[in-house]
């Protein structure tokens, strides 16, 4: 099959997506909803190599094969400032599809971060230079650079469909691909979410408990639990 990398990818608004940046993964994944949040949540597997640097850009794509990674540098050269490269070779181990090069390059370019569904290295550099990157493993295993692949083609990763525009989230919690056309309605419950919870640490605050706020007494009371004075010594005799 032959390789093909499509050069654009389509935009949205920059203003919804500085609203995004704002928010944790964890409150936009509960703003989209118990079943798209699930979907847009990527494996626990996917994990970052750096720490306190949130992402937030549209995704440019590409499928390597198992132990190449030429469409990774095809995909980094079509990237813009802002951008986020979301990289797989179908998760395997096998040749590094990133390293501290690739990510001197793209603090260069402005991109703003890394998606690896496969390995990593140079991870103590990587680190150093602060730069996100997340991966689903670390190896230094050598790749090749011979194809086959596609760039800004949909790919699955960690358990994600992300198709070319989608908006990648990525904190030290997880990593999210929202696709466009939900962007709006996660972000304004995430904002409401927020909102919420402000209230409740103020309650906090003022020595209120959240047992009481959230008033859970009910759904104790239906689960049937049964409280009993004393220790759990006591009642065995």
């Amino acid at each position: 099959m032959t390789p093909v990398a499509y050069t654009r990818i389509p935009r949205i608004d920059k203003a919804l997506i500085a609203r995004a940046a704002r928010i944790s993964v964890a409150d936009l994944h509960e703003g989209l909803g118990a079943v798209a949040g699930r979907q847009c949540l990527m494996s626990v597997q996917m994990r970052p190599m750096h720490r306190g640097r949130p992402v937030c850009g549209q995704a440019v794509t590409c499928y390597n094969f198992p132990g190449d990674n030429l469409m990774l540098h095809v995909a980094a050269r079509l990237a813009e400032p802002g951008d986020v490269l979301v990289v797989t070779n179908g998760g395997t181990p096998h040749g590094a599809l990133w390293g501290d090069v690739m990510t001197h390059f793209c603090q260069t370019r402005g991109i703003a971060g890394a998606v690896i569904d496969g390995a990593a290295r140079d991870t103590d550099r990587i680190a150093e230079m602060g730069f996100p990157v997340y991966s689903t493993h670390i190896s230094v295993s050598h790749p090749e650079k011979r194809g086959p692949g596609s760039a800004n083609v949909p790919v699955v990763v960690a358990g994600v469909t992300v198709t070319p525009g989608d908006l990648i989230v990525a904190d030290s919690d997880g990593v999210m691909a929202i696709p466009p056309h939900l962007i709006e309605a996660a972000v304004a419950n995430a904002e409401a979410r927020e909102a919420k919870e402000t209230a409740i640490r103020k309650r906090i605050d003022g020595g209120e408990t959240i047992y009481d706020i959230m008033g859970l007494q009910a759904e104790v009371d239906a689960s049937g639990m049964v409280e009993i004075e004393g220790t759990w010594q006591d009642a065995q005799g």
